[in-house]
Formats: C-alpha cells, sequence, structure tokens
C-alpha cells in the first residue's frame, strides 16, 4: 500500500485532505474528524499505551509494532525480519526531507505513527541530545547489503552491511553555511577499537578499507563515527542510515528529481538509460542513477561519488521548493518516507529532535551548501589500483576548515555584538600582560610551546604555565574587568575570537599578582597559529559543488 493509502477510512478519504493551513503558524496542521467513524489517518497501534503511559519494551524493537515491551526512554528499533534492507545515502532523508516533520505533524495520533515509524539505536559515540546553538557534525551512512524486495541487483550478495556511503554533514554554528563531506568506501584507514551492540569490544585493524568499518566483525555506525574521527579529526555528533527503498519513495514523493548527464546513458549492468542533457527520475530510475559507476568518467567509486552529489543537491532544491512545502499530500507523503527510511542515534532519536535539526539546516541557503569529496591519492602500495590514501598534501586543510567552522564557499559571518565588543577597546603593551596558561587540548606540551613562544617572540614576559586542565573544545581566556586591557592584548597576539574572551575572574600568580587565566583547547593548532577559525582561509577543493547548481555528470 503507498504512503497516502495507509490508514485511510472506510469512506476513502485521503489524509492530505484533511490537513488545515493554521493562519497564527503558517503551518498544515491535521483536523481529524470527531465522528465515531474510522479516523483517516493511523491511530494508536493495539495495546498501545495511551498518552501518559509508558510500557517496557526492549532496546532493539521498533516502536510501531503492536503489543511488544519496551524500555522506558528508549525507542525501540526494527526487527531484523522486517529490515527494509540496503542502505545507501540519501540527503533528503538523512537532512533536508525532516524540514517537512515540522508541518507534517500537526495530530497527535499521526505524530505518534510518524514517531514510530523511526528505528533507534543507542550509540556511545553519539551525543545524547541536540542543540540548536552550536555547530553540528552529522555521519551519513549507507551500507551495501543487498535485503529488501527489487533490491537484489544492486551491491556485494554477500556483504554483512559495509559502510558503502558516507557524508560527514557539518552545519556552521551561525547557520550561513554547510559542508557535506564525502568518505570515499575505498579509502584505507586504521579502524580502531569499537564495541559492538552487545557492549562486546571489538579490535582494531589497520590499513583495511573504510567500508569495513560497518558489519564487518559486527562493528555499527557508532564504529564508523569512530573511524572518521581517526581520519579526520572531526568528532561526528550524530549518524543517520537510510535504505534503497527511501530513494525510490522519496525521489517519487517529489514528483521526479531533475538530473543532468553530458552524453547519452545505456548502463547494461544497473538498466540506467537517459538521454543527454535534464531528466526527471525516480523510483526504480532514480536509484538506479545513483548506483551506476560503468556510465561516467573512469567507472569508478570517486566518479559515482559526483554523481551522488549532483542528485542529492537536485534533490535538496526540490524539497525545499514551494511546490513541495505547500502541498498537504507531498508532505504526508515525503513523512511517511522518510521516517520509515531512517535509522538514527538515541540523541536525535524522536520526530521533534529530527524536526529541530530539520529546521537547523533549513536556515542555510543551498548557495552555501557544499558538496565536496575527501581530497585522496592512488594507494601507492598497489601496483592495480583498486583503493586510495589521504592526500596528506591538500586533505589536512580541508579536514581544519570543517574543524574551525570555516565556510567553503563566501559568506557573511554573523557576529554577536556583545562578543564583539570584548575585542575593541584599549590594549595593554605586551610587556604589561600577566597571564598563566594551562594546557586542556589534545596536544602534549602546548602549553609550554606557547609559553616559549609569547616570552621569546611576542615580548610577553610576565606569563607562566601551570599543566594540564580537563580536555576543552574551545581555547579560553578568562580575566577580570579591571584586566580587559591585557586580555585584548594577549586576544590579538594570539589571534583569539571574541567568543573566547570570558570576563568575570582572574586569579594569583606564583607571586600572589593577579593574572588572567589562558587555557587552550582542541582548536589549538601550535604556537603563532592565529586560534580564531573563523578568520582562516578557505581551502580550494577539486570537485567542488553547491546545492544550487546542477553539474551535468560525464
Amino acid at each position: 500500500m503507498d504512503a497516502q493509502g495507509r490508514g485511510r477510512a472506510d469512506n476513502n478519504v485521503d489524509p492530505a485532505d484533511q490537513w488545515v493551513l493554521n493562519p497564527q503558524t503558517g503551518d498544515y496542521e491535521l483536523r481529524l474528524t470527531p465522528s465515531g467513524g474510522q479516523s483517516a489517518v493511523p491511530g494508536p497501534r493495539r495495546g498501545a499505551p495511551r498518552r501518559g503511559q509508558q510500557q517496557e519494551v526492549p532496546a532493539q524493537r521498533r516502536r510501531r509494532e503492536p503489543q511488544q515491551p519496551a524500555q522506558t526512554g528508549r525507542r525501540r528499533s526494527k526487527p531484523k525480519k522486517k529490515a527494509k534492507g540496503k542502505k545507501i545515502l540519501l540527503w533528503s532523508a538523512g537532512s533536508l526531507a525532516f524540514v517537512v516533520l515540522a508541518t507534517a505533524a500537526g495530530g497527535y495520533f499521526y505524530y505518534e505513527h510518524l514517531n514510530g515509524n523511526l528505528t533507534v539505536t543507542d550509540t556511545p559515540e553519539a551525543k545524547n541530545s541536540f542543540s540548536k546553538d552550536e555547530a553540528f557534525n552529522i555521519l551519513i551512512i549507507g551500507t551495501d547489503k543487498r535485503t529488501g524486495k527489487g533490491n537484489e541487483g544492486y551491491g556485494d550478495k554477500g556483504s554483512v552491511g559495509h559502510a558503502d556511503t558516507n557524508i560527514l554533514l557539518h552545519v556552521s554554528k551561525d547557520r550561513t553555511n554547510a559542508t557535506a563531506l564525502s568518505i570515499p568506501r575505498d579509502l584505507i584507514v586504521d579502524v580502531p577499537d569499537c564495541t559492538d551492540k552487545d557492549g562486546k569490544v571489538i579490535a582494531g585493524t589497520s590499513q583495511v578499507r573504510f567500508n569495513t568499518s560497518l558489519g564487518q566483525d559486527n562493528r555499527t555506525p557508532g564504529c564508523t563515527m569512530k573511524t572518521v574521527k581517526a581520519v579526520t579529526g572531526i568528532t561526528p555528533d550524530h549518524f543517520m542510515m537510510v535504505d534503497f527503498n527511501a530513494v525510490k519513495t522519496l525521489s517519487s514523493a517529489v514528483g521526479g528529481v531533475d538530473v543532468c548527464v553530458a552524453k547519452d546513458v545505456d548502463d547494461k549492468e544497473s538498466h540506467l538509460k537517459l538521454p543527454k542533457g535534464t531528466s526527471s527520475v525516480e523510483g526504480e530510475q532514480a536509484l538506479a542513477f545513483l548506483r551506476t559507476r560503468h556510465s561516467f568518467g573512469n567507472q569508478g567509486d570517486l566518479d559515482r561519488i559526483k554523481v551522488q552529489q549532483q542528485f542529492l543537491g537536485s534533490l535538496a532544491r526540490k524539497m525545499s521548493s514551494s511546490d513541495t512545502l505547500t502541498s498537504p499530500s507531498k508532505l504526508t507523503s515525503l513523512a511517511e518516507a522518510a521516517t520509515n527510511a531512517l535509522s538514527v542515534d538515541q540523541g536525535i532519536g524522536t520526530l521533534n529532535k529530527l524536526k529541530d535539526v530539520a529546521l537547523e539546516l533549513k536556515k542555510v541557503p543551498p548557495k552555501n551548501i557544499s558538496f565536496v569529496t575527501t581530497p585522496v591519492l592512488d594507494n601507492p602500495a598497489e601496483k592495480v589500483k583498486a583503493t586510495v590514501v589521504v592526500n596528506e598534501a591538500k586533505a589536512p586543510e580541508v579536514f581544519n576548515a570543517i574543524k574551525n567552522d570555516v565556510s567553503l564557499t563566501e559568506t557573511k559571518k554573523k557576529k554577536k555584538s556583545a562578543e564583539s565588543a570584548r575585542l575593541k577597546g584599549t590594549k595593554s603593551e605586551a610587556s604589561e600582560v600577566r597571564v598563566d596558561l594551562y594546557n586542556g587540548s589534545l596536544k602534549t606540551g602546548a602549553a609550554q610551546e606557547t609559553l616559549t613562544w609569547l616570552q621569546n617572540n611576542e615580548g610577553v614576559t610576565k606569563s607562566s604555565q601551570l599543566g594540564n586542565k580537563p580536555t576543552q573544545k574551545k581555547t579560553t581566556l578568562e580575566y577580570s574587568p579591571d584586566q580587559a586591557d591585557q586580555a585584548r592584548r594577549l586576544a590579538d597576539i594570539m589571534g583569539l575570537p571574541a567568543s573566547a574572551m570570558k570576563p568575570g575572574k582572574s586569579e594569583k600568580n606564583d607571586q600572589g599578582l593577579p593574572a588572567i587565566i589562558l587555557v587552550l583547547g582542541q582548536d589549538f593548532q601550535g604556537a603563532g597559529t592565529p586560534i580564531d577559525g573563523a578568520s582562516a582561509k578557505a581551502p580550494k577543493v577539486d570537485g567542488q559543488q553547491t546545492a544550487d547548481k546542477t553539474v551535468c555528470a560525464q
């Protein structure tokens, strides 16, 4: 049964016909008929608790399954026998599709129905909550497992479900930009130790393909998250996985996705057949477009990544179009398809949390959503080139840009006037700055390195190094109001952003004199390197695309 047909009443009323525009909010809300007849949308499942009640359910069971016990505070994952099957990266289900959930959950029962569609897995590597006030990183994973109706012709027949497609989505703190970093499945990496779903430790492996970070030896998405951090230095906050069937249902729900090819395509492997130029694809044809590798470039995974990025950018534009967002029937279909497709961690494992993610991403202009691929080189250890390695000359600056929240497109940075004012005003002479340094970074000896540089190169002679503090993400500079001029001078010397300035307190140094407090964070790159990542120059990345433009596949 299709998404709109589910739960229809006997009088064949489409649920979409009962969405009413609320003039106060500008959102469509579901108005259920208060009669005794069958509801036009799925009601609560048989045996489900009423509002305010809870039942005990096991951790790995899907909520929508009737009469299954559940563990308080946790969502049930989908049982294996009902698994949707093969997974693939899908930009809309992984991010933009959740914009529809802001308007598609007006009715309580329908909200509970959509919420129950989600598959949620407790993941120690993921945060337990989502912050709307910070930058965030979501790892979107697609596996190559072949289960699922109609998916027999795709992927590796015997695969346990490897990380076939991977995108690390970074959304900036000020919401002016986002970067979607593709990580090739054939990238040679060291997979760190991690745990399986039962908490059993899985030993890491060296010099293996990135895709083995999932599925191999029962590795979970948390293992893939740890591998991403080991390779890039960027910490994923959450993960999302979607399935092959979502490509079909979501592309059909929006009425097709426009794609462009530079030449006629007739691929006998994927059965993709397209004329030169722009075509609209949906369903099985959309899946074939994403999976084909024999029609473009060198017929390798890197060329397929470019094709996927084109598709995802086009889908993002279609998702945010007025034609989609003002259509109650499309919103209903999209909400069903998106929630059915998803596997997520506990930190974003409810409809409300996913709505928050979507609304934050919706603030980013499509022209500032960049699609890039990790810079790589052919594996020098191979005679027949089958895998790649990180390009150490180019990749670090891309990773550092993401870590430092630097946009890969031109944007106008939003600044908080109260914070910016802290950098304005008189500055002491460097020789008058009295500062105590602590190391809260992950770099051994960072405080001593900075002390030596300040004293020998910058003339900050009244400085002391006092050891380690608990690790913190950002560098901070604390000072009392009468030390603001000293703090401004040190901030200028070190390239500190206004957000690092913390007025309010100081401490006494080993001579009993008041000193400002500098704690180096994980954003510390080395003595003499500005800590204000926002001032860093964005790197130029080969093959970079943005979500507002179409690049024809070649």
